[in-house]
């Protein structure tokens, strides 16, 4: 058990949400805090973290003022604290004296300020092993120039021997990134070092032997010693093999993550192999002279989760010219099951050499020997492939792309090419995104047993014009055209001889791509972030909110309107119907939009700012209008002169803000953070007059509220929709004679990969609904831009994937029939007057145990509340039936939920904006 599980839960809640107890109960805390103490006993309290440490000693001993100042302080910086001390590191924290801290609670043990690194760089240059990265001391005061103390060395395993390593510091703003807090600098944490291989002789000789490589940082108390720990992609993410002799390698490899160079005498290696179609003839060769017992008798190939392993004994073939003994070994391809062998799914072998003493080396590459694939039956191949370390590996798969080139034309275009010799009809190949899941065409063409796949990553296609590739990695892939998902792809990888060619950079418009590779041959591209390296880490953007920002607002106001939709990821809903309604009137105003990874095509004449940049915070500080539908920074406040107006996103049916005091989904320090985030707006639009007491109480709102109706839903009066949505299913391709189903459902809080990135958790059987409706229907699938993960069948004339549309409105426009289950477009689709069906398949476990809802959902919804997959396409094909059906109750619930709804919405919302400002300014 961690040692933090054995606080109770209840405990724990009471602490984090210390801040926030009315004072009448914080004596039962404490009196609780110190009960656990003493029965938790000093040797466990002292494995809590130093903070934790801290925290409840605060609380055992009444000391409540300095814990609720302390709590404050962490929930701005989590993790955080200073490390101060001379003979010993101790701990100092705002507001706590450190010397009424009793030794085990302030001060640190040595596995308490570990050296926490990353290997950027490992490369071989001027016959040298040329490693960096950086490494730092959390917390610790840390570099603040090129002048370091730190040092560098490479100690030998089994022995004292150690050699001092020159260590030059560099900077390197992405250690202060990965250090995700707010608190510390280390952007002069970089370093590099250069290894020279023949220090690593012993008595002149080479001998096999390992060294770590160890990086001191001095601290407070003392010195930090680490290792430098692996990257997780590119060089540094691999190991590195350099021959340093006939026989002799030099390995820059991993033990537990953890970089390593090793001197390796080779007894025996592979030098050749070649194939009659049947079978693999596989060359060896040996040491004339070697230790007793170190002659090479036989070769295993194993595979361990299928539980395979075959023997091939070697023949000795005599004396080469090198000087070295030559062996063969003979492995029959009928020998090795290939059952398992699917697109998909591929099997890397084991091999090993097997010694006259009963010892096995695994087996590696020569220094001559090449890569290789030798053709099987039925589309398959097998692969002789190797990895960083150089060892020999085998591999069974069906038919890869293999990429012999990559370039970037002048014009930003990049080629992938290569080998690829499998089946081409019906084949297509999709860029596949490492961490949202989701997939992009490629446009690829197949001649003559290779391929070439061409795109503009900085100019990808999208509904409203060429947007750059979305920020991450994404990997090419081969994929059937008749495949529903991505299970059964086949990887494209780059030829194993021409990993060191990697990376090839181009710098686009504003950001930077690499073509880089994992899994040591696995070839990606990598879309770098827009914001500049000095601006990506929490400490800069401190540093911008809390320096440079106060000045900021001490310039004049721009007579300019802000727009934040979605936190950059849109420029929809509300915020651009207000925009539409001040150009209607030619208003003298510059327009400013918050997009976030450069993923947003505004309209002729207005600016966009990158969520985070320079500009970003320039225009928040000095625009005159705001207008926002959900939250900025907390950090934000606003100019006595400014107008804020917060239009929200949507009528409330789940319970949200302070209306989830009492249930454990009610955050308390955000709750009573809600009076003061309200006093940051001037307006509050609600759209309804059943939300307008909900969001007041919820939201506890300070600030004007005006029931004006969402302007996003001026929509469905506009003089233009017809016109309008004909032009949609133009550009979305829709058939003239198919009508349009529209799914769109919220989130799951219980379906999450992490933080606030949520699973696609699809129930639709939609090969069936196509095999049901395919003739007649299409079916728009748009997920919450919470939601990851590709959709099953999108692509492919059925299915389309609508997630990225620049805005929903215009999908209401052309749908025939909405299918929702507990989002809030089913208050806005209700102003369309057509037929909404509820997939609510989970809907007693949402309401009663993740959400809550305001009403009963079940008597008032304007639509049959469907359970399955089957039923949901039967009510589809009936669909006639079913609005009869929920006539009266659509027509209760629109009088319920959709007053006022005119038209007029955005035009109301500007005429008090202005007139608010007007009033400002006197």
């Amino acid at each position: 058990m961690a040692p933090l599980d054995a606080i109770p839960e209840e405990l724990s809640r009471l602490m984090k949400y210390f801040p926030e107890t009315p004072v009448e109960d914080r004596p039962a805390f404490h009196r609780a805090a110190e009960s656990f103490l003493s029965q938790a006993g000093p040797k466990l309290v002292r494995q809590f973290s130093p903070m934790a440490r801290v925290k409840w000693h605060l609380a055992a001993s009444g000391r409540g003022d300095e814990l609720s100042e302390l709590l404050h302080y962490e929930r701005e910086n989590p993790g955080a604290f200073s490390v101060r001390g001379l003979r010993r590191a101790r701990i100092e924290l705002p507001g706590v004296e450190s010397d009424s801290l009793p030794p085990s609670v302030r001060n640190f043990n040595r596995s308490e300020l570990p050296v926490r690194s990353k290997l950027l760089k490992l490369a071989w240059r001027d016959g040298k092993l040329v490693v960096g990265g950086y490494a730092y001391i959390p917390n610790a005061p840390s570099a603040t120039g090129k002048r370091s103390l730190r040092v560098a060395a490479l100690r030998r395993l089994g022995s004292r021997s150690t050699l001092p390593l020159r260590l030059r510091t560099v900077r390197e703003p992405r250690a202060t990134t990965s250090s995700k807090g707010a608190l510390h600098n280390y952007d002069w944490s970089g370093f590099e070092l250069a290894i020279d291989p023949s220090r690593l002789r012993v008595q002149g000789k080479w001998q096999p032997a390992t060294w770590r490589l160890g990086i001191g940082i001095p601290r407070p108390g003392g010195m930090s010693i680490g290792s430098v720990t692996k990257n997780n992609a590119g060089a540094a993410g691999h190991s590195l093999t350099r021959f340093l002799d006939d026989g002799v390698r030099l390995v820059a490899g991993f033990h537990r993550n953890r970089l390593r160079v090793t001197v390796d005498v080779v007894p025996a290696e592979v030098v050749g192999h070649e194939s009659d179609g049947e079978t693999l003839t596989v060359t060896l060769r040996s040491r004339v002279t070697t230790p007793a017992g170190k002659y090479p008798t036989g070769f295993r190939i194993s595979h361990a989760s299928s539980d395979f392993a075959h023997e091939v004994p070697l023949q000795q073939n005599g004396t080469g010219a090198d000087g070295w003994l030559r062996h063969t070994a003979r492995l029959a391809f009928a020998d090795i099951p290939v059952d398992r062998i699917v697109p998909g799914n591929s099997i890397k072998y084991h091999v090993e050499i097997l010694f006259a003493d009963g010892t096995t080396r695994r087996a590696t590459m020569g220094e001559k020997l090449e890569t290789g694939v030798h053709p099987l039956p039925e589309g398959r191949e097998f692969a002789v492939v190797t990895d960083g370390v150089g060892n020999f590996t085998p591999q069974i798969r069906v038919n890869m792309p293999l990429v012999d080139d990559v370039r970037w034309s002048d014009d930003g275009e990049l080629v992938l090419s290569g080998t690829y010799t499998g089946p081409v009809d019906g084949m297509k190949m999709v860029l596949r995104h490492t961490t949202r899941h989701e997939d992009r065409p490629l446009p690829v063409e197949f001649a003559d047993g290779r391929f070439t796949a061409r795109f503009f990553p900085d100019r990808m296609p999208s509904y409203d014009g060429p947007l750059p590739l979305r920020q991450g990695r994404w990997l090419p892939r081969l994929r059937a055209t008749t495949e529903w998902d991505h299970t059964r792809d086949i990887p494209v990888r780059i030829r194993p001889d021409l990993v060191d060619t990697l990376p090839v950079v181009r710098r686009g418009a504003n950001r930077v791509y690499r073509v880089e590779r994992l899994d040591y041959d696995r070839i990606f591209v990598d879309s770098g972030p827009v914001l500049a390296p000095e601006l990506r880490s929490a400490y800069h953007q401190r540093q911008m909110s809390d320096v440079t920002t106060p000045e900021l607002r001490k310039r004049p106001l721009w007579n300019a309107v802000l727009y934040n939709s979605f936190g950059g990821k849109q420029f929809s809903d509300s915020p651009r119907a207000i925009y539409e309604e001040l150009v209607r009137r030619d208003s003298d105003l510059e327009h400013i939009v918050m997009v976030r990874d450069d993923q947003v095509i505004l309209p002729p004449g207005v600016r966009g700012v990158e969520w985070g940049s320079a500009e970003w915070y320039e225009a928040l500080a000095r625009s005159r209008y705001v207008i926002t539908n959900g939250g900025i920074k907390d950090w934000f406040v606003r100019r006595e002169d400014q107008v804020v107006v917060q239009t929200w996103h949507g009528t409330p049916l789940k319970r949200i803000g302070a209306d989830l005091l009492g249930t454990p989904k009610a955050n308390l320090a955000y709750i009573a953070s809600l009076p003061q985030r309200s006093r940051q707006y001037n307006l509050f639009i609600t759209p309804n007059g059943f939300s307008t007491p909900i969001m007041s109480n919820a939201f506890r709102l300070q600030c004007e509220v005006l029931e004006a109706g969402y302007p996003r839903n001026d929509v469905f009066h506009a003089p233009d929709r017809v016109k309008r949505a004909a032009a949609v299913r133009e550009k979305l391709g829709i058939p003239a004679d198919k009508k349009v189903v529209l799914y769109a459902p919220t989130w799951r809080d219980d379906q999450r990969y992490g933080g606030r990135r949520f699973k696609l958790d699809n129930r639709i059987d939609v090969e069936a609904a196509e095999r049901e409706l395919g003739e007649d229907h299409v079916l728009l699938y748009r997920k919450h831009h919470k939601v990851l993960d590709s959709i099953p069948g999108a692509g492919q004339g059925f299915v389309y994937d609508v997630t990225y549309y620049p805005d929903i409105a215009d999908l209401y426009l052309i749908a025939d029939v909405m299918i929702t289950d507990y989002s809030s477009v089913l208050f806005d689709f209700a102003h369309s007057g057509r037929p909404m069906l509820f997939f609510t398949y989970d809907l007693e476990h949402y309401r009663d145990t993740l959400r809550g809802f305001y009403f009963d959902f079940t008597s008032r919804a304007p639509g049959p509340l469907i359970k399955t997959s089957e039923d949901l396409v039967s009510a589809i094909r009936n669909i006639d039936a079913v609005s009869e059906e929920y006539k009266e109750k659509y027509a209760q619930f629109r009088v319920d939920f959709c007053e006022p709804s005119d038209g007029r919405a955005a035009a109301r919302v500007v005429d008090r904006m202005l007139a608010v400002n007007d009033e400002l300014r006197g």
